[in-house]
């Protein structure tokens, strides 16, 4: 049944956030914790999401913009090793507020919450009508870098923060899809390398043919969204990125996520 469950998943989530250019993990990672422990989840995830990556990048790697990669991609390397130090000197910072949602305890901390009103604002830009055709002169682009990296070292968060600034950063869809995944894959290379080593002394008890099984099918979900792409408008994109960002902050204010 977990074969079942976690491969539609992983097609789903995979067709849905070509576009976006975040959530799979976001959406798979609670999946595999249904089925492993929370180490193993985590790994079997990052393996998958790196892969999948990896994929895509064949796919539209072409289409990737090159200054844009450079001048997002770059800050946004360095500032997520000074958000993953930050985490580790904030690793006792307490919630601003907790509940319960029926046998389950959430709590939201500060960080958390900062991430959700950010993300909030930017999905309004394109849902308002007359924010809709801003965009971001390029000069903006190493501070959202460093945003979205510093962001996703503290927090794990950065693929909404990069999606909310390189979707008003004036470039095609092609190039926003393209350059969110090489960016994507850059920041995956430099995570795992950091659970290599949980991901190493926890070989023996990791499922590697649902690895198999759940990257093909995010493979498959990837093939399909980009073969849809030409049907698909930059304004339908950006609706796309809107919704999922109102839905991802709403969800990270209450603590879901």
């Amino acid at each position: 049944m977990e074969y079942v469950i976690i491969c539609l998943v992983a097609f789903a989530g995979s067709w849905l956030t070509l576009f976006s250019g975040f959530g799979l993990g976001t959406i798979l990672l609670p999946v595999f914790g249904l089925f492993f422990p929370v180490e193993v989840a985590i790994a079997l995830t990052a393996i998958v999401h790196f892969l999948n990556n990896i994929f895509k990048l064949l796919l539209l790697g072409r289409h990737a913009d090159k200054g844009a990669l450079l001048r997002f991609g770059l800050p946004s390397i360095v500032a997520a090793l000074l958000g993953a130090w930050l985490l580790t000197r904030l690793t006792g910072m307490e919630p601003l507020y907790s509940y319960t949602l029926g046998d389950k305890e959430l709590s939201v901390t500060p960080v958390k919450l900062v991430i959700a009103v950010v993300l909030a604002l930017f999905a309004l830009f394109d849902i308002i009508p007359r924010f809709s055709k801003m965009e971001f002169s390029a000069k903006w682009l190493p501070l959202g870098g460093v945003l979205s990296g510093f962001f996703g070292g503290l927090s794990g968060m950065q693929g909404a923060l990069r999606s909310a600034f390189l979707v008003r950063a004036g470039l095609s869809k092609e190039a926003f899809i393209a350059t969110g995944v090489a960016i994507a894959c850059m920041i995956d290379v430099t995570r795992l390398s950091v659970y290599s080593r949980n991901i190493i002394s926890a070989h023996s008890s990791l499922n590697y043919g649902l690895v198999l099984a759940a990257t093909l099918a995010a493979f498959a979900g990837a093939f399909l969204g980009a073969k849809l792409l030409k049907k698909v408008t930059i304004e339908a994109v950006h609706i796309v990125v809107a919704v999922m960002l109102l839905v991802y902050s709403v969800l990270l204010g209450m603590g879901v996520l």
